[in-house]
């Protein structure tokens, strides 16, 4: 009984602070989908540069993403057009890592970036996937599409008001890891552009 009543106490300041949690930006929404893809886009200006200074910086910027210090993070480019340019990442997505204890998985997606002839850059994440629970060599496991996953219709209760605890870790992480990329291209053209005290605007 005395281990019951301490097993009890130890497990409240865990269910404390999930209570508290604040999903409000993972709710309805917060996973767009286009055609019935999840589909994450933005575009955003990036003033005093050309279409082809543009596209360069956006190049440079997704290669990068494979030695940003990231774990077994993985870039192919597989189109490089029309100031297009295209590449499928592999990367690890962490729920939880403690001392025996790490919770993740591989998480698969498309980027491309287009840069356009007035001065505007658009992003899009999709063909978004996870590899979980796989072995120590990375092999099998459950594997999940972003659609029957995270989308508003399978991470949500019927209220849309609450996320389901399993999938909804792999949305909260997904939707952060997104705005992280997307705020990573901005600051890496206003860096490039402070000189000229002009900073890059989200449009959408």
């Amino acid at each position: 009984m005395k281990k019951l009543f301490f097993t009890i106490l130890l497990t409240l300041p865990l269910l404390t602070s999930a209570g508290n949690r604040d999903d409000s930006k993972y709710l309805r929404g917060a996973v767009p989908e286009q055609n019935g893809i999840v589909t994450f886009s933005q575009t955003f200006s990036v003033p005093g540069k050309t279409q082809s200074q543009i596209y360069a910086i956006m190049q440079d910027y997704i290669k990068q993403l494979v030695t940003n210090g990231r774990q077994d993070l993985r870039t192919r480019l597989i189109s490089d057009e029309d100031y297009i340019t295209v590449a499928k990442v592999e990367e690890i997505m962490t729920f939880k890592k403690k001392f025996l204890n790490w919770d993740h998985c591989y998480f698969r997606y498309l980027i491309s970036a287009e840069s356009t002839a007035d001065s505007k850059v658009k992003m899009t994440i999709t063909q978004i996937s996870y590899q979980y629970m796989f072995d120590n060599e990375g092999n099998g496991g459950e594997s999940y599409k972003a659609e029957e996953w995270i989308s508003d219709k399978n991470a949500l209760n019927k209220a849309g008001t609450k996320l389901y605890p399993r999938s909804g870790k792999f949305r909260r992480k997904t939707v952060d890891r997104v705005e992280e990329i997307f705020a990573g291209a901005r600051e890496n053209f206003e860096e490039q552009t402070d000189r000229q005290q002009k900073k890059a605007t989200v449009l959408e």
